[in-house]
């Protein structure tokens, strides 16, 4: 089962609506007294849809849950489409636990913080209110892609007391990998679980090699139960994206 609709997030883009989304299982629909884990999902518009996605190709989650009846819900919100540059700031923005300086962009204003405030105290006390879920932090998960990665090891270490596991893929640590770094370093964690990986096309240099290494060194440092791989040909798109759902996914129920 399939559900969207409308929210606004004040505090990042006043009273402009973007939509939330989410994935009920058919079982709810067999058993009034079923109960799922939540998958908490950043960019939700590329989730589900080829033709909702940003750049025409979908992460397919729902066909792939359902195909093999995985017992998971999905919720995620539309991410901001505004330019970086704009008064409300970007995707970037909405999406980064630190400012940071780019070299296309400038500096950017991170607001991530807000976004999590939201997703914590507003999004996901209505998703456990209106849907069928497992609201205890161990079965409470949190993934997405390059911002969206970095969020999620944002949202494990900085509220860790809210999700036990996620999945970070093609995590953008590289605009700031001191304060990536400082941010896994500085936090406080129970027993937490994170699969998180990159395309080889996407680790261009040696610097890119070592960035990636050095955060997952530092995490598994924290402690934090890492399944971490290298995807052979793997690009920072959705195609790539897409072909990992089965690996986390199977490290996201590990031992559940």
């Amino acid at each position: 089962m399939y559900y969207e609709w409308s929210v606004t997030i004040p505090e990042l883009t006043g009273d402009e609506e973007r939509n939330a989304y989410i994935y009920v299982p058919e079982e709810a629909d067999r058993d009034p007294n079923a109960r799922f884990p939540v998958l908490y999902m950043f960019d939700g518009q590329n989730l589900f849809f080829d033709d909702d996605a940003s750049y025409g190709n979908s992460w397919k989650i729902m066909d792939y849950l359902s195909e093999h009846e995985i017992p998971l819900i999905v919720a995620a919100l539309e991410c901001n489409h505004h330019a970086e540059t704009d008064e409300c700031g970007g995707r970037l923005s909405e999406y980064s636990p630190f400012d940071f300086t780019s070299a296309h962009w400038g500096t950017i204003k991170g607001r991530g913080k807000i976004t999590m405030d939201y997703i914590v105290n507003e999004f996901k006390p209505y998703v456990d209110r209106n849907f069928p879920t497992l609201p205890e932090r161990d079965y409470t998960f949190i993934a997405g892609s390059s911002m969206g990665g970095l969020m999620t090891v944002y949202a494990l270490l900085e509220y860790n007391d809210i999700f036990s596991r996620g999945a970070a893929l093609s995590p953008a640590f590289g605009f700031d990998p001191e304060a990536s770094g400082s941010m896994i370093q500085n936090s406080e964690i129970g027993k937490t679980v994170l699969y998180m990986d990159c395309g080889t096309e996407e680790l261009r240099d040696k610097r890119d090699w070592e960035v990636y290494a050095f955060m997952t060194a530092l995490l598994i440092r924290k402690g934090v139960m890492l399944d971490s791989r290298i995807v052979p040909g793997g690009i920072h798109s959705e195609i790539t994206w897409q072909k990992s759902v089965p690996f986390f996914i199977r490290t996201l129920f590990y031992e559940l």
